[in-house]
């Protein structure tokens, strides 16, 4: 196992991921925000440098103190070889089989390998497997070739106008992660509210405003860069509210120069409606975690 600590490895093996997408997007999208001041304080294993065979992005080891955190004791993994990638997740230096934790990846092959895995530490595993999106200008500079069949038209800004008197753009406070988490499809305990305070603090976040002063939509990035926890109260539904924060979002975003994704559940068909009326672009491989528990 390699530390990868330098700025200059990590600038490295950013470029390298990239030649690797969309199968590599979980772990691109999270060397990219390190080569940004790793505001999450992560760190890179590799199993060989530079020809490298697969890649862990995980927290340091003094972030992870609460063993019943899958929230923080999260793994992106990518590999170009099943069979290294088993050895190298099985040792314990690497991933910490006795935590309550989560795997990430753009690699839905990684699935036989880490139930197997699973199996022989004796560890329950949750899978789930979503629509992986990417937006059209992050494909026009990482993946052009997805792009070849799409006819785009333009795509940054909101969609949608809104009633500028009745909502105001704003970013959220650590005081609403309440709310998101109330609404958050893998939140709804203590210790994912604390993850969404950390999100909040740490990364650009948009919301509206609604009459009453408080969020009515919002949308957040996690350590990877990805578009995650967006959602709209139950009485403001319906109206495109999230369409147009998404709109906000992906604009922002693209102005900082970051790479810009997110994943929707295959049920939910509005979301996937609000993608193609976005031109979002569907990526051919998907969106996997795996939630894994001690027995």
């Amino acid at each position: 196992m390699l530390h990868l600590k330098s700025p200059q490895l990590l600038q490295v093996l950013e470029k390298s991921l990239r030649k690797s997408l969309p199968e590599s997007l979980k772990v691109y999208g999270t060397v990219f925000h390190m080569n940004q001041g790793n505001p999450f304080k992560l760190k890179a294993l590799v199993d060989k440098w530079p020809d490298f065979n697969t890649v862990v992005v995980r927290p340091q080891e003094q972030e992870m103190t609460d063993d019943l955190d899958h929230y923080t004791n999260t793994y992106q993994v990518y590999s170009k070889d099943l069979e290294s990638c088993r050895e190298f997740l099985g040792t314990s230096d690497v991933i910490n089989w006795g935590q309550h934790l989560q795997i990430q990846s753009s690699q839905s092959s990684l699935d036989e390998v880490i139930q197997s895995l699973a199996a022989a530490k004796l560890v329950k595993v949750k899978r789930t497997q979503c629509i992986l999106y990417m937006m059209p200008k992050t494909a026009k500079k990482l993946v052009p070739s997805l792009l070849d069949s799409k006819n785009l038209g333009p795509t940054s800004g909101p969609s949608k106008t809104i009633n500028q008197d009745m909502f105001k753009l704003s970013s959220l406070d650590v005081t609403h992660a309440a709310l998101v988490n109330k609404f958050w499809h893998f939140g709804g305990n203590e210790r994912s509210q604390r993850f969404i305070e950390r999100c909040i603090r740490t990364f650009p976040s948009f919301c509206l405003l609604g009459p009453e002063g408080t969020p009515v939509t919002w949308g957040l990035i996690d350590q990877t860069g990805e578009m995650r926890m967006g959602g709209t109260v139950p009485e403001y539904r319906s109206q495109g509210l999230i369409s147009y924060i998404a709109g906000v979002q992906v604009q922002m975003m693209e102005e900082l120069g970051f790479p810009v994704y997110n994943h929707t559940d295959r049920a939910n068909k509005i979301i996937q409606k609000m993608s193609r009326n976005l031109q979002h672009i569907p990526m051919p491989c998907d969106w996997n975690q795996w939630v894994c528990v001690p027995l």
